[in-house]
């Protein structure tokens, strides 16, 4: 009689309860709470979208438009990076760069920020987040009143910006300009980036 080989049995890793939504989808606040969340996961329209590895062209490009922005933004705004803005019960993304009002209230524990302190969303398109970054996100900022917003794409080795500002009559952004090399605007204040920057890095 010949031994049979015994194959293990190993049990499945079992899944955080987090991976089943609840029916009606989760809300904003729900991001502060859930345990072991994975980092930079956002809420867009009561589901988790998790963040993927990001490129050198994510990490470099946002170095160089964060620097710009710090020496612009006028007394009293403030720059931020990957922190959540809260557009409503079921939305709560996470836009790579935001510039906020004088007037926003920030405590050390702040995990989001409400529409109404944002002035300027920034999002870095990257191959996974296409779709999100130029059709889905804009529509969102643009109905919860952020009047300004960037799209950033890295085009055969060089950057873009596409800059967009919300049109009061209608709720939805229109494209005041497309920028390569250099980003220089007087709104929403005066600035001067040199997009090349990133080169050098």
């Amino acid at each position: 009689m010949t031994a049979e080989a015994v194959i293990p049995v190993t049990k499945p890793p079992s899944l955080p309860d987090w991976v089943f939504p609840p029916p009606e989808g989760f809300v904003a606040e729900d991001l502060d709470h859930i345990p072991d969340l994975p980092a930079h996961t956002e809420l867009i329209d009561g589901s988790l979208v998790f963040v993927s590895p990001q490129r050198d062209f994510h990490t470099s490009i946002m170095y160089v438009l964060q620097k710009g922005l710090l020496d612009s933004v006028p007394t009293g705004h403030r720059v931020r990076r990957e922190m959540g803005v809260k557009l409503g019960p079921r939305q709560r993304p996470e836009p790579d760069m935001l510039v906020l009002r004088p007037e926003t209230r920030i405590e050390r524990d702040t995990t989001f920020f409400e529409a109404e302190d944002v002035l300027l969303v920034v999002e870095v398109e990257s191959p996974d987040s296409e779709e999100r970054d130029r059709k889905r996100k804009p529509l969102l900022y643009a109905e919860a009143g952020i009047k300004h917003f960037w799209r950033v794409e890295n085009d055969a080795n060089r950057t873009v910006v596409y800059v967009y500002q919300l049109d009061p009559a209608t709720s939805v952004y229109a494209l005041t300009g497309i920028h390569h090399d250099r980003l220089k605007l007087t709104v929403p204040f005066d600035l001067d980036i040199d997009l090349t920057e990133i080169d050098q890095l």
